[in-house]
């Protein structure tokens, strides 16, 4: 493969056998001419077949067949390299599929055969002594003595096309198959008799038996041990095999926290790739949270740009007026309560087993203590973490910091039960130092299980419901986020300096295949939160309607408000396929295990009535029409400063034209290249945009381009400045030779009568604006002020590029 590609702009490809790599090949010269250097692609190892995203891997040793194997990867690299463009492939590390047919995943289908001699026992985290040395497998629809009886599981031999089940003996149960240990099958057995002698335990999918470490609550996704050299050999020669061909530039990691040692895993990954590689980790980072700096990554994803920045774009002016709103309805005022409730709940309800396996190591290393008592510790503990992880290394020095913070969480949870609280911090005290306990080993195996379960506890308890439950702005519930967070700039500008100085190359984003809702959606509810008059009508035209209809208000606040961010053309299918997510998900009045059919017909019948002709539909109607500038000021402003932050800005398919999509799988449809290659080849012979989707499409175009053209004044070492314009303006100052300026509030600048004689200084000489060719100059020259009446004046932002900065 040829040399390598600079860095200056990702775009996120997610692959399936609907787009596969050759489909992908088919974008790639559309992808340059937009712009960015690499393409970035979900994951490309062998997954569960008809996988939609690729985190379900089975194979690590093949590229998957559906996608178009290897070869096909080749092709996609090959494409890339001839029109001057990277890859980088997303890395899953954390966990495999453990599904029907259990053969396909052939690591485990050792280890259920041959139990903890087997030799790939050491890849998966399973607490053998939990069950006796056999592997909980909680898959059977009814207790097992009832399947046995109506015959539901049966013997077998494995088909030639089964993989390693072929010729051998196994057991069936519907799709699924399980292997049979060698010599356990006697004349005359029954298939009760042989399942006694088997390494595995068959149980309902109600009973306590799950042994195994899991991503999050999904039993379908069991823990791989990375930590351990062979297993991270085996399970990364291939991608690291074709990075070393030229094949793969750079590697996105996967949940990271889930790992028993995240700081080694990536020391080790880095090790093992060619020097420079950038490695980027999905890490949440939550409040004034940092990256530990002693990671060997270039970045996080880019969750906390996204956050920073949709906080400094909030209208201040009308932010009581949408909290009176939301709290009238008899919504929760307070969102740190109802976190704790929530996260509390995931506790108890969704990380049983991971909480049994802690609570067995805490009586381990506590043994005087009351086992009922350390379990209540334990529960405040994992409550009290306010971040995904806390990192202690045991054996390794640990950051002060670190264990600062867990001391503070402890004393914060023994103020909270100050019945607990010498049992808490005893605990709190092995998790700072595991060898201060009665069974040090114990005392590490807990410290590390501990931190590898906060995470589950705070996705699960916060993203997976709070932000289901608190619908005061839903533009800010997303990932990595703080819905009450302040409407402030200057936590922006605090961010980006950081990242400058500490992550040049770490991404920035606005929308995932994770996000919420997309960059879109968001952007026009924050637009609209700023009509205070219009909130609030909606907010009560709805919650009257809810209240005829026994719907509960503050769902019927979501309702209105995604009718909003995703345009009316979501009702229908779409919307009521999100609204059941969003209701289960909130586990307040129906969830996924206990269905109220009723309450959801109720819900889905109030979304169809808003979705036709009708007060609520014309309500919704008008409250758009009323901010259509305010939504192309914040759309356009908000992509904008995206693509000049310090780091290295990450597009997802489609989104650098207007996108209305939701969580997934909404986000996951069928992109209409044709139509983008279209728009752009228009944009480029000169035709001005039509609609707000080319306008974007058209800010996106010209600010990759810039980068591409320019790359030292975005890359490590560009200086990095805010510019005061005064409460209206969001302005960045890039080393001093490219300035991009957005609108901010834009309900509040047309109340106040426009920009008047608002001014932003800039360095002397004479500005083009990349997007529409016009020159600044004159007052720039004399005094470095430029009027933003003038810069602003055909559109709310403005890409601005020193003369003589620019030569190409």
């Amino acid at each position: 493969m040829s040399t390598e590609t600079s860095w200056t702009a990702t775009y996120r490809l997610q692959l399936h056998a609907g787009f596969t790599f050759d489909d992908a090949a088919g974008v790639v010269p559309y992808l340059a001419d937009l712009g960015v250097s690499h393409v970035y692609l979900s994951p490309v190892l062998t997954a569960v077949p008809g996988s939609m995203h690729g985190y379900d891997v089975l194979d690590h040793t093949r590229v998957d067949p559906e996608l178009g194997g290897r070869e096909g990867l080749e092709r996609l690299a090959g494409a890339c390299r001839d029109l001057g463009l990277g890859v980088v492939v997303d890395v899953v590390p954390n966990h495999m599929a453990l599904v029907a047919p259990e053969w396909a995943n052939a690591p485990l289908w050792e280890v259920l055969r041959d139990g903890r001699r087997a030799a790939t026992a050491h890849w998966f985290d399973v607490d053998w002594a939990a069950l006796d040395g056999r592997f909980g497998l909680p898959l059977l629809g009814e207790p097992l003595a009832d399947v046995l009886a109506a015959g539901q599981l049966t013997l077998d031999t494995g088909r030639d096309d089964e993989g390693p089940a072929a010729g051998q003996p196994v057991v069936r149960y519907y799709e699924h198959t399980f292997p049979v240990a060698p010599s356990t099958v006697r004349e005359g057995d029954d298939v009760a008799a042989v399942l006694e002698r088997q390494h595995y335990l068959l149980a309902s999918w109600k009973e306590p038996v799950l042994n195994y470490r899991r991503f999050f609550e999904v039993d379908g996704l069991v823990a791989v041990r990375v930590e351990e050299s062979d297993v991270f050999e085996r399970t990364h020669r291939l991608l690291l095999d074709l990075h070393h061909a030229g094949v793969i530039d750079g590697f996105r990691i996967d949940h990271p926290d889930g790992l028993a040692d995240p700081e080694g895993y990536l020391a080790m990954l880095s090790r093992s790739c060619r020097p420079g590689t950038p490695i980027w980790v999905e890490k949440i980072l939550e409040g004034q949270e940092e990256l530990p700096r002693q990671w060997a990554v270039s970045g996080t994803t880019g969750y906390d740009a996204n956050a920073a920045l949709q906080a400094a774009l909030v209208d201040p002016g009308t932010t009581r007026d949408v909290d009176a709103a939301w709290t009238g309805i008899g919504g929760a005022e307070s969102l740190e309560e109802v976190v704790a409730g929530t996260k509390r709940a995931a506790v108890d309800d969704l990380l049983g087993p991971e909480v049994e396996r802690l609570h067995r190591l805490a009586v381990r290393v506590l043994p005087h203590a009351e086992p009922g008592r350390l379990r209540e510790a334990l529960r405040e503990l994992l409550v009290g973490v306010d971040r995904y992880r806390i990192y202690i290394r045991p054996g390794h020095t640990t950051a002060p910091g670190e264990v600062e913070r867990l001391r503070a969480t402890v004393e914060q949870a023994a103020a909270a039960r100050p019945d607990l609280a010498a049992e808490v911090r005893d605990l709190g005290q092995v998790l700072t130092e595991p060898e201060a306990g009665h069974d040090p080993e114990a005392g590490r195996d807990l410290v590390v299980r501990f931190q590898q379960t906060t995470g589950p506890v705070m996705a699960k308890g916060i993203e997976d419901t709070a932000f289901y439950r608190w619908h005061r702005l839903v533009a800010l519930n997303e990932v990595g986020a703080d819905p009450a967070a302040p409407a402030d700039p200057a936590a922006l500008h605090t961010w980006a300096q950081r990242q400058a100085t500490h992550w040049p190359r770490g991404m920035t984003t606005l929308s995932t295949h994770d996000t919420k809702r997309s960059e879109d959606v968001r952007a026009r509810l924050v637009a609209v939160a700023g009509d205070a008059r219009g909130w609030r009508r909606c907010t009560e035209l709805f919650a009257a309607a809810a209240r005829d209809r026994d719907v509960d208000p503050p769902t019927a606040h979501l309702i209105w408000q995604t009718l909003v961010g995703a345009g009316e053309e979501v009702a229908g299918d779409r919307l009521a396929d999100y609204l059941v997510k969003a209701m289960r998900e909130a586990k307040t009045h129906t969830n996924w295990i206990a269905v109220d059919e009723d309450y959801e017909s109720r819900v889905l019948g109030l979304a169809r009535d808003a979705g036709r002709d009708g007060p609520l539909l014309e309500a919704v109607r008008e409250v758009v029409a009323g901010s259509a500038q305010a939504i192309r000021a914040t759309v356009l402003g908000q992509k904008l400063l995206q693509l000049v932050l310090p780091g290295l800005p990450d597009t997802y398919q489609g989104c650098e034209s207007l996108d209305l999509s939701l969580v997934d799988p909404d986000n996951r449809r069928p992109v209409d290249y044709a139509v983008l290659r279209k728009r752009l080849a228009a944009l480029d012979a000169g035709g001005g945009p039509t609609d707000l989707a080319g306008e974007k499409l058209l800010v996106t175009s010209r600010a990759l381009r810039l980068r591409a053209r320019r790359p030292e004044a975005f890359g490590p070492g560009a200086g990095y400045r805010a510019l005061d314009g005064g409460p209206h303006l969001l302005g960045v100052l890039r080393d001093d030779r490219v300035a991009a300026l957005a609108t901010r509030a834009p309900h509040g600048l047309a109340a106040a009568g426009g920009w008047g004689g608002a001014t932003v200084a800039l360095p002397p000489g004479r500005w083009r604006d990349e997007l529409d060719g016009a020159v600044h100059e004159g007052s720039v020259h004399e005094g470095g002020v430029l009027s933003l009446a003038t810069v602003l004046a055909d559109r709310p932002v403005a890409l601005l590029v020193r003369d003589g900065a620019d030569r190409s």
